[in-house]
């Protein structure tokens, strides 16, 4: 399986083309929610939208085509969710970071069950892997803008330094908790909404020395 970043797939032009192609995406999201790359096929997909096996092709190509398309369009939903959900309702420092942290956790928990697929698929598919790295470096970038208001606030000669670490621990928590779940690293239950928490308040510690509590 191999992957590309750039598609360069043929637009659909008109409402209905369209429409047919929204409903591919969805087939194959669905069938890779499911059962993993493995159950993904040409045929499968086109009797999941309830199109013709011809009509995938027309519109996607081949298997690694269409992955290549669905990892894009997972990509694509997953920063649109980041961005919403950086939406403090207050802007005091503390609240900013905790709303980042949460921005990310709860985004990844959005999107747990199809990114568990392309997080595996990329540890043996070296284009997989790429499209999801700078897919994670631009989610760095969100998150750093988000919170360049309390760049100055970071006692650290590189405050952006501190920003990636923090961005680089959340990431990491999260691509675990999504690949390996709740208990792989410890037996203490912790759900996704206490994971939040702890996470921002260690951000907030790391960055300004004060608490979220």
């Amino acid at each position: 399986m191999t992957t590309q970043p750039s598609l360069d797939l043929p637009p659909a032009q008109q409402a209905r083309s369209r429409l047919t192609q929204q409903r591919i995406l969805e087939a194959g999201t669905a069938l890779l929610t499911e059962g993993g790359t493995e159950a993904l096929t040409i045929a499968a997909v086109a009797a999941r939208a309830g199109v013709s096996v011809g009509s995938v092709y027309r519109r996607f190509g081949d298997k690694d085509r269409l992955i290549a398309a669905l990892q894009h369009d997972m990509i694509d939903h997953f920063r649109a969710d980041i961005i919403r959900r950086f939406a403090p309702l207050r802007t005091d420092p503390t609240t900013l970071i905790a709303s980042a942290v949460a921005g990310i956790t709860e985004t990844f928990e959005a999107h747990a069950r199809l990114m568990r697929v392309f997080i595996t698929a990329g540890t043996t598919d070296p284009a997989v892997s790429e499209v999801g790295s700078d897919a994670s470096i631009d989610a760095g970038q969100v998150f750093r803008q988000f919170l360049e208001p309390i760049a100055a606030m970071i006692s650290t000669p590189e405050p952006d330094l501190r920003l990636d670490v923090t961005f680089r621990l959340v990431y990491a928590a999260c691509m675990n908790r999504v690949l390996h779940g709740e208990r792989f690293e410890s037996a203490r239950p912790l759900t996704w909404r206490q994971l939040t928490d702890e996470l921002a308040n260690v951000a907030c510690l790391y960055l300004l020395g004060a608490s979220t509590e």
